[in-house]
């Protein structure tokens, strides 16, 4: 027996343990239901209290809940009981759009995220701050906070707090004593006019500031205002009053910044100076028109360069940017440069142009002068001759011109020699094939390694015709561009690479306007001369288009009024064949007697009624009738034998052909 006893003591831990935590478990889920307030649903960590109509936290909230959902109740400041404070378990509240109008105390003591949006709160005091020592988010959207109803220093007292939203207020500066753990301040939305010099000087952690939508212009921020945040990543000043970047902006970690939809219409050079790791730029919607030379320089880091909705000024001052962009490296990606003015390159992309596109007045880098060809024959030709720059003698050369063309013997339009006495290295001459085909050819005395060949049509913007252009080996004499519009001008440009493949548009380049023929005209035609080729064209597809249609409508009346003669000719002859149709009216009768007997035959459909007239009695005979009906509705005719003594009469309605017996 003793034994026995001691086995079970020995045995008795072993036993119990696997029990403990279930035991427990069931303990605390107990507790736990017991402990919901009976206004909410309780699930496991999360009490639900949300959307019931309430003007105050219900009692009874026990431990164990980690998130409490109040929102979109009616809650205002005074229902918030002192027992409330003392719950530590809960970390999560959710009081957005309810009634409070001041920052709420008596919230539980550990919460460390706290969302207060969509209130009507309209102060912020130190005491309700100073009870929430853990608050690491605070966010308090879309209220009516102002920078009286801050109380000075009342954030600072929640000194764990990371991440704080104003955004959507009634702030007019920045409020003063922000904690100095803050990561995230999130101010835009507000009335901001002003940031002091010392208005971040406490919070040199900060690596995220949103300033978009205020009232901030170029004087509005003080000198050294952001030099302080020497740890900030992400600066924010979108929708505000400026005309040039802030000043002495956060240099060793700035990553994105946004200054787009301001009014800048300028950026000094040194405006971005020391910005070697910044990513992201973005200055679009602005009113810049151009950019100062080397402005970017310095941003070794930027992947993203975003300008859109300028007013970019494509003359002379944009050739830098054009080289720029056409030296960039694939991973930056550079949105937006689109020329605005002049109007003729309006639309175009400022990468794709062409410096001979360009109006430059006082530059000694000349373009030839385009000739606008025609297509007369089946081939009209533009020569032109060049002289590179790298065989000129004198750095300043004389503007090259072309003279009028001269007519060959064949109808051909050429261009004399267009540079006198100078000694010709290039020649290039145009072809106009037909509708679709211009053929290029070049002829030089110098060795080439290459030529880039461009063409884009006139009259549109780059976006809806977009440049082309080809590299051609230098061996090759020509090429032939093909897939071209009728009657259209094309733009195009021959220019000679080095051995490096590099090109010196504007010095290097020859370009001519030309025309392709219309679709109409063929070079079997009898016309020889732009003249005949204009009779025969039918002025545009809209003239055909108009005289089909003009055709196939006449047919269709003649069509029509054939059908509507041979109905009415089918009709009356249909009528003139029967003498009853089925919707006779009951009223159409014919005559009928003898000359002894005025009585009137009345026909009504398929009988006839003798009626007389005199109310004399009918005369004692045979008389035999022949319905024009027969009884199932249709017409018949049985021919019978007249008597010698009958007399036919017929109303002169009736047509003398059908026959009526008596």
């Amino acid at each position: 027996m003793e034994v026995q006893i001691r086995m079970w003591n020995k045995d008795l831990p072993t036993l119990i343990s696997p029990w403990i935590p279930i035991l427990l478990g069931l303990h605390m889920h107990f507790s736990w239901a017991t402990t919901c307030p009976e206004e909410c649903r309780c699930d496991r960590t999360f009490v639900y209290c949300n959307e019931r109509s309430l003007t105050s936290v219900p009692l009874g909230l026990g431990e164990g809940y980690k998130t409490l959902y109040l929102h979109n109740n009616q809650i205002n400041n005074a229902g918030f009981p002192l027992e409330m404070h003392n719950v530590a378990s809960v970390e999560t509240v959710y009081l957005y759009g309810n009634q409070l109008d001041e920052f709420p105390l008596n919230l539980p003591k550990n919460v460390r995220v706290l969302h207060l949006q969509e209130n009507n709160i309209q102060t912020v005091s130190r005491a309700a701050l100073a009870q929430l020592l853990r608050l690491e988010e605070l966010y308090m959207d879309d209220n009516s906070i102002s920078t009286v109803g801050v109380e000075e220093g009342a954030f600072r007292e929640a000194i764990s707090l990371k991440t704080l939203f104003l955004t959507k207020n009634h702030l007019s500066s920045v409020p003063i004593g922000l904690p100095e753990e803050l990561r995230e301040l999130r101010l835009d939305e507000n009335r901001i006019a002003f940031i002091a010099e010392n208005a971040f000087e406490n919070v040199t952690g900060l690596e995220l500031l949103l300033l978009d939508g205020n009232l901030l212009t170029d004087e509005g921020i003080a000198p050294g205002a952001l030099q302080t945040l020497v740890n900030l990543k992400t600066l924010s000043l979108a929708r505000n009053s400026l005309t040039v970047p802030p000043p002495n902006l956060p240099a060793e970690f700035l990553v994105k910044l946004n200054l787009q939809d301001n009014q800048m219409n300028e950026i000094p050079l040194t405006a971005f100076r020391g910005l070697h790791h910044l990513e992201r730029l973005d200055i679009s919607n602005n009113q810049l028109q151009s950019l100062t030379q080397g402005v970017f320089d310095g941003l070794h880091s930027l992947r993203q360069l975003t300008v859109r909705n300028n007013l970019w000024l494509c003359d002379c001052n944009i050739k830098w940017v054009i080289l720029w962009l056409k030296s960039l490296p694939a991973t930056l990606n550079v949105r937006g440069f689109m020329c605005q003015k002049p109007e003729r390159v309006r639309g175009m992309v400022i990468r794709e142009l062409t410096l001979e596109l360009i109006q430059c007045p006082n530059s000694t880098a000349t373009v030839p002068q385009p000739t606008l060809l025609s297509s007369s024959t089946a081939e009209s030709a533009t020569q032109m001759a060049f002289t590179p720059a790298r065989s000129r003698p004198t750095p300043n050369p004389p503007r090259l011109t072309l003279p009028p063309p001269t007519a060959g013997k064949d109808g051909e339009q050429r261009t004399n020699d267009p540079v006198g006495s100078m000694q010709e290295s290039l020649r290039v001459s145009f072809a106009v094939l037909n509708s679709s085909c211009i053929q290029v050819s070049w002829v030089s005395t110098f060795t080439v390694t290459a030529y880039k060949v461009t063409w884009v049509k006139l009259g549109y913007s780059l976006i809806t015709s977009p440049m082309q252009e080809s590299l051609v080996q230098g061996e090759r004499e020509g090429i032939t561009l093909t897939t071209l519009e009728p009657k259209s001008t094309y733009r195009i440009c021959v220019d000679p690479l080095d051995a490096f493949n590099n090109y010196h548009p504007g010095d290097d380049t020859i370009c001519s306007e030309v025309t392709t023929k219309s679709a109409t005209f063929h070079s079997g035609d009898n016309a020889t001369g732009p003249e005949q080729a204009t009779q025969q064209d039918p002025s545009s597809p809209f003239l055909l288009a108009g005289l089909i249609g003009g055709a196939v409508l006449v047919v269709l009346v003649v069509l029509l009024s054939v059908f509507c003669w041979h109905m009415h000719k089918k009709g009356r002859s249909e009528s003139s064949k029967w003498k009853y149709s089925r919707g006779r009216r009951k009223d159409d009768y014919g005559e009928a007697g003898t000359k002894k007997d005025n009585s009137i035959l009345e026909m009504t459909e398929t009988s006839f009624q003798i009626v007389s007239l005199n109310n004399e009695q009918l005369l004692k005979g045979d008389f035999h009738i022949q319905p024009i009906y027969t009884p199932n509705g249709g017409v018949g005719f049985r021919d019978s034998q007249r008597r010698n003594n009958s007399t036919e009469y017929c109303k002169n309605s009736v047509p003398e052909s059908d026959t009526c017996h008596k």
